[in-house]
């Protein structure tokens, strides 16, 4: 009996590198991942762990004094799939919207103040979509009726600084999937939002990945987010991939020790905790050169062999990954993990 071959992903990243400065010193090194249609991706880390960086390759939006070095990002699969490293500008205008979108912190800095919101809504999708005025128009009030905006005939005809914060994230992700796009990026997309906001804006991005066969990657430092959302997890540190696997097998049993110390400075299903630890010390900085493993210096399992050379993120089986040269030592000392 033959088997039928697994479809291929919406992004397959390989062996991506990204270096900072004139020095071209390596910021991301050696990530790889793929993320399947309809499946949630949760990118987590420290700030300067490399995730927004990893993010905005995939964009095309890396800031300036920033390369990918070496690497491959293919969106999509067969005749339609596209090597982002490969991209021209042009080629970009008809890629963002159309086949990737994201969301990031601060909404209000990513919309015209000078322009009703939905104004810039209706017109991407007049260009884009080449809808006549009252087409757009019509459109544009319903994808704000389908993000949960109130009165959305109202919402169409306002600036940006009549709307609280919460209203803002909601237009620019009807915005982001207004083309229907196959990827959806959300970079820090709930930080500054407070937790009742946050809530129904995740409950919004997982609604829309289900209705819509939506991808999505998340990106946050907020585990409890990735755990409410996420089907697997990527974890970032120094600019390389620590840990994968499916999200709640991760969350109950790490296997690197920089996801054990994430998890026990977070309070992930207990709110009843009163103090919570800190991971002493500080993130490399971005490029910063160190023999071995970049979590050594502050990892309390550490050891002569940790920084001896490279280490290699190691297959675990059932989909999982580390990168530990002590991980078969270390399994029974944490066995059950921090859950």
């Amino acid at each position: 009996m033959s088997v039928s071959p697994l479809p291929e992903p919406t992004l397959r990243v390989d062996d991506l590198g990204v270096t900072v400065g004139q020095e071209r010193r390596a910021a991301v090194r050696g990530v790889s991942f793929q993320i399947a249609r309809g499946e949630s991706v949760g990118l987590v880390g420290e700030s300067g762990s490399g995730k927004t960086l990893t993010c905005r390759s995939v964009l095309g939006l890396l800031p300036a004094g920033c390369d990918v070095a070496e690497g491959s990002i293919r969106l999509g699969d067969g005749a339609d799939q596209v090597e982002l490293t490969t991209v021209r500008r042009r080629g970009w205008d008809r890629l963002r919207g159309l086949r990737l979108a994201a969301v990031f912190q601060d909404p209000a800095s990513y919309l015209n103040p000078s322009l009703t919101v939905g104004h810039q809504l209706a017109e991407q999708l007049r260009v884009k979509r080449r809808l006549k005025r009252r087409e757009a128009h019509v459109r544009s009030v319903e994808l704000f009726t389908e993000v949960g905006l109130h009165r959305p005939e109202q919402v169409f005809h306002q600036y940006p600084h009549e709307l609280s914060g919460g209203m803002l994230q909601r237009v620019l992700i009807a915005i982001a999937v207004a083309l229907e796009p196959d990827l959806l990026i959300a970079d820090e997309a709930t930080t500054a939002l407070d937790v009742v906001i946050q809530a129904e804006i995740l409950q919004l991005l997982s609604r829309l990945r289900r209705d819509h066969d939506l991808s999505l990657l998340l990106v946050t430092h907020d585990l409890a987010v990735v755990a409410e959302t996420c089907d697997r997890i990527l974890v970032m540190y120094g600019g390389e991939i620590v840990e994968s696997g499916r999200t709640e097998e991760v969350l109950a049993d790490p296997q690197h020790p920089y996801t054990r110390a994430l998890l026990s400075v977070a309070s992930i299903g207990d709110w009843s905790r009163r103090r919570l630890d800190v991971i002493p010390g500080s993130p490399p900085e971005a490029g910063e050169q160190m023999p071995g493993c970049r979590f050594a210096p502050r990892c309390a399992d550490a050891a002569a062999v940790c920084t001896a050379g490279p280490v290699a993120l190691r297959e675990r089986g059932s989909g999982r990954a580390a990168r530990c040269v002590r991980l078969d030592e270390l399994a029974g000392a944490h066995a059950g993990g921090a859950a």
